[in-house]
């Protein structure tokens, strides 16, 4: 189960990061928003992290299920599996504003987004913390279980990669906070 989960980690991975990028342009104004194909990617992408979800609350039913049986459960030790757990909590309720948020509509040709409010950007740059800190603790395990052995580097150029792109992302989320209020 744990490898089936990399492989849809990957994929959302993937899928996540055309997401960023595309939405990024969207968001700078550089590209038109409302695309079908960008839409269709979209909720593939929101199925993908629905049986990463399953999958994660299978497996930590299973660990839990087997500390209870042990009689222990070593919070000190078990640190990375509860920020794990609290911080994939943590995205899906920001992910859920970011649903909402960016659920537009497209009136006269132009793709409107709901209102954007302070609240809002706070949300959305909380989102990117948290999403940060997820591939942050679950970037060993993830590559323990694709079987790649080369941990430094593949840590260092994936986290790299994709911190410079949330810094663009937030980035982005505040450029479109700043021309939403000019409006």
């Amino acid at each position: 189960m744990r490898r089936v989960n990399s492989f849809v980690t990957i994929g959302i991975i993937a899928l996540f990061l055309a997401h960023m990028i595309y939405g990024g342009f969207i968001l700078m104004g550089w590209v038109q928003g409302g695309n079908t194909v960008f839409k269709l990617l979209s909720y593939f992408m929101l199925v993908l992290i629905l049986i990463h979800i399953v999958i994660g609350c299978i497996l930590s039913a299973r660990t839990i299920g087997a500390s209870k049986k042990a009689g222990v459960f070593y919070i000190k030790d078990n640190a990375l599996f509860l920020i794990r757990r609290i911080s994939g909590v943590a995205m899906v309720i920001f992910m859920l504003d970011h649903i909402l948020l960016f659920r537009g509509r497209s009136i006269g040709g132009t793709y409107v987004l709901n209102e954007y409010t302070t609240l809002r950007l706070i949300n959305q740059i909380l989102l990117v913390v948290s999403l940060l800190i997820h591939l942050l603790v679950n970037i060993t395990p993830l590559k323990l279980a694709l079987g790649l052995t080369d941990k430094r580097n593949f840590k260092t150029d994936v986290l790299a990669v994709l911190s410079i792109l949330m810094l663009l992302s937030a980035i982005a989320f505040i450029v479109y906070y700043f021309r939403w209020i000019r409006r």
